[in-house]
């Protein structure tokens, strides 16, 4: 069955060959998103079969009209961490009155997630992945990390995996209590173990990419050497890399994660010349992903978004959603954040959210012929609602 989507005032398709070359064009953020105005498009077996102006809509088995209402690109949220257990809102009110981030509470959600039971854990990260969609999400990246242990990351990973391809190994995440005094254990525990169980069925593994918290200012994370061998390891056993870099403080993150060619360095809060280089030299391969509600959350200065945009980054947004930074599932309010305190333009913001987030997972995320028809819908004539309407929930995934 064939289904013809008409009335929707504004269409992104980020594909500037669908642009509808009037005069409005000349609008940069309208080359950026392929905005087609006075819209429609056809779905038939879950992927786009034609896009178009409305008036050279061909025939469909049924026709669905839209009010006038915009259609985007299904967000990707290509950085959560939603399999986890446990409460921390008292970390939150303690950071507002001015107690310092340094990845300690992370041990909290650990001891809280080891308790709970797989059912729990499958019902919890059902309802956040649900909470997203009901965002625009339609794609979401989930790591593990708040097991490490062996067992425990393996029964995240498969739960994560029910839900979604993109899966990470985030074994890497913290040096848990019982290996404080002995950090070279954990990292070959990583390294070994822990990465051979993952990837133990080849082509079918649990996991897509593995990732590394990269974070010299936290006497929790990795250093930079620790943190080489644990993507090099995972490199080799055939897994895409990610980093988390340059959070808390300048360090070797960014330039590592450029240098080893992973598909995405996130955070990007504290950067200097040489790592801004270094990813400029590395687009196309490897994208900085800003998770502004992280800086929200924690009182942190955000990043520099104009600085990337302007040097020729590959500039993501994403969510974090986590228990601790950001227990914020919401790409809208990244988006007002991104435009609001990070120089980003709303065309900037809503493409870093949908076809550069979708690039570090390795997809295409165009509204074009032969695409899956991942789609979210706003109650709004325009994307520019995303950022102005900050906190009112007017958009949704588009339900086929």
């Amino acid at each position: 069955m064939s289904l013809l989507l008409t009335g929707i005032s504004e269409l992104t398709t980020n594909d500037p060959a669908h642009g509808d070359g009037h005069a409005r064009r000349a609008d940069p953020g309208d080359a950026l998103l392929g905005i087609v105005r006075d819209a429609a498009l056809v779905v038939a077996d879950g992927e786009i079969a034609w896009v178009g102006s409305a008036s050279e809509a061909p025939d469909a088995d049924e026709r669905r009209d839209l009010g006038g209402r915009a259609v985007i690109p299904g967000f990707v949220d290509s950085h959560t961490h939603l399999v986890f257990a446990g409460d921390r809102s008292a970390e939150f009110a303690a950071r507002m009155t001015g107690t310092p981030y340094d990845g300690g509470g992370i041990a909290v959600s650990v001891a809280a997630t080891r308790a709970a039971s797989d059912d729990e854990l499958r019902t919890l990260v059902a309802a956040r992945v649900a909470e997203m969609r009901a965002q625009g999400t339609t794609t979401v990246e989930i790591k593990s990390g708040y097991g490490l242990t062996l067992d425990d990351e393996l029964r995240s990973l498969r739960i994560a995996r029910e839900l979604t391809p993109h899966t990470t190994f985030l074994g890497a995440h913290v040096v848990p209590r019982e290996y404080a005094t002995d950090r070279a254990a954990y990292v070959d525990l990583v390294t070994g173990p822990m990465l051979d169980a993952v990837t133990a069925d080849g082509a079918t593994s649990l996991a897509a990419s593995i990732d590394v918290f990269c974070e010299p200012h936290s006497a929790h994370a990795f250093d930079g050497d620790e943190a080489r061998a644990i993507l090099t390891a995972g490199r080799d056993a055939g897994l895409a890399l990610r980093v988390h870099g340059n959070q808390l403080g300048h360090g070797p993150g960014v330039r590592l994660a450029c240098e080893l060619g992973a598909r995405s360095v996130d955070h990007c809060t504290y950067l200097d010349d040489a790592d801004v280089e270094a990813l400029a030299a590395a687009r196309g391969t490897t994208v900085a992903t800003l998770l502004p509600g992280v800086e929200f959350s924690t009182r942190s200065p955000y990043p520099d978004a104009r600085r990337l945009i302007d040097a020729g980054v590959d500039v993501a947004l994403a969510s974090d959603c986590n228990p601790g930074t950001c227990y914020s599932s919401s790409i809208p309010f990244a988006i007002a954040l991104a435009v609001r305190e990070m120089g980003m333009t709303p065309a900037e913001a809503l493409h870093a959210a949908t076809a550069v987030s979708g690039r570090s997972l390795g997809l295409d995320r165009r509204v074009a012929p032969g695409q899956p028809a991942e789609l979210a819908v706003l109650d709004a004539p325009s994307h520019l609602h995303l950022a102005y309407r900050a906190g009112v929930p007017i958009v949704r995934a588009l339900e086929l």
